[in-house]
């Protein structure tokens, strides 16, 4: 069942970006070729939020902030880019880490504001506009996760990234990742199950 629920967090996308066009855009890009930029833009950038909003537990503003942010660092990292792996891929991953290194400045510091409503944040439609009560109850549940549970269950159930890349990149041990999925799971489990 969690399974199932954790694939309705997933964004809805239309057929994935064919690897051709995405490295042909790549390419005129990097011969400074703005419009090819801005459609790899164009291409990514819902996916890109979805994954940045997730990892910030539904603060839209700040996923809005860190999406620019992975942008700008795609366009100055886009020469070493190797064209071994789909642009996505790489695009996803880098996205993911601009998030995580967000994450890792703010430790300790709590994830909302006292004067914002993190209700209204979480209650808000998905980066894909749906806006089912499943959706809203999952959305709700995994905002509340705290930040490292939260962020290995999004990289590992939705991004699908193994215990290894995610301990690297959150600076744990993957026994650390593993337990921290473990605990995501049981409490996201409880509170949709308070919620049902």
């Amino acid at each position: 069942m969690l399974t199932s629920i954790v694939t309705a967090l997933m964004p809805a996308t239309a057929a994935a970006p064919a690897k051709d066009t995405d490295h042909a855009l790549v390419r005129a890009s990097l011969n400074g070729d703005l419009s090819a930029f801005e459609a790899l833009y164009h291409r990514h950038v819902a996916r890109v939020r979805g994954v940045i909003l997730r990892l910030c537990g539904g603060q839209r503003e700040r996923a809005d902030d860190l999406t620019q942010d992975a942008f700008l660092q795609a366009w100055r990292a886009m020469p070493s880019y190797r064209f071994e792996s789909a642009f996505g891929t790489w695009l996803y991953r880098l996205a993911a880490n601009t998030a995580l290194m967000d994450l890792r400045s703010k430790r300790g510091q709590p994830l909302f504001s006292g004067d914002e409503d993190v209700i209204e944040h979480v209650a808000r439609p998905d980066s894909a506009g749906h806006a089912t009560a499943l959706a809203l109850d999952l959305d709700r549940a995994v905002a509340s996760l705290p930040d490292r549970a939260r962020s290995v269950l999004v990289l590992f159930d939705i991004e699908g990234w193994t215990h290894e890349e995610i301990a690297n990149s959150l600076e744990i041990a993957v026994g650390s990742s593993k337990a921290q999925l473990h605990r995501a799971r049981q409490l996201l489990r409880k509170r949709l199950e308070g919620h049902a």
